[in-house]
């Protein structure tokens, strides 16, 4: 199935504003949609339920930052229908984004939809300060709770402050290569 069976036939009658869901295309092929921030929930709920779609499965949720471009994020739902329906469901994947501004940073929780995306939002949430309104455990999953900023923004600050290290060549005098040689020949085999 590809995105425009998706969008024309299943997901613009069931999901109000047909701009609010649109094919595109994808370099890899998979079959890609654009859905708008404020549906994501309903167009999830609706690529979960529907009898023709199934797709039961977020396998992964993540974010791209392209600062400076408006909008800013986009999130990154990769799903998969499993096949497993019972009415001749063959299995098929589906790529959902979703573009949010960078001066709002914020999204609908899908997490009542496919409940792993739980820990999939606190992730992004943490990396990327994308928030996910409705969320129910919104706290730092990966970074300390005190850590400052969102290390995988385009415009965080590097903190390294450490001194640029430079390597001379070792050099060696041809007793001590042939010392090293000797050495290493009498060692026991493993060691």
């Amino acid at each position: 199935m590809d995105a425009n069976a998706v969008v024309e036939v299943l997901l613009r009658e069931q999901v109000g504003d047909p701009s609010d869901v649109e094919a595109v295309a994808a370099a890899d092929g998979m079959p890609t949609i654009r859905v708008a921030p404020g549906r994501v929930v309903e167009v999830g709920r609706v690529l979960r339920d529907a009898p023709d779609l199934r797709f039961n499965v977020l396998v992964d949720l993540t974010a791209v930052d392209f600062h400076p471009r408006e909008p800013r994020f986009e999130l990154v739902y990769l799903l998969l229908c499993t096949g497993a329906g019972g009415s001749g469901d063959v299995p098929k994947r589906l790529r959902m984004k979703v573009l949010v501004a960078g001066a709002i940073a914020r999204v609908p929780t899908v997490s009542g939809i496919w409940p792993v995306a739980n820990w999939a939002e606190r992730e992004v949430y943490d990396f990327f300060g994308v928030e996910f309104e409705g969320h129910p455990d919104p706290r730092r999953i990966l970074m300390p709770e005190d850590w400052e900023g969102f290390p995988l923004r385009k415009d965080y600050p590097v903190q390294i402050k450490t001194p640029v290290k430079t390597y001379e060549p070792l050099q060696l005098s041809e007793q001590e290569f042939l010392a090293n040689m000797q050495a290493a020949r009498s060692r026991p085999p493993g060691d």
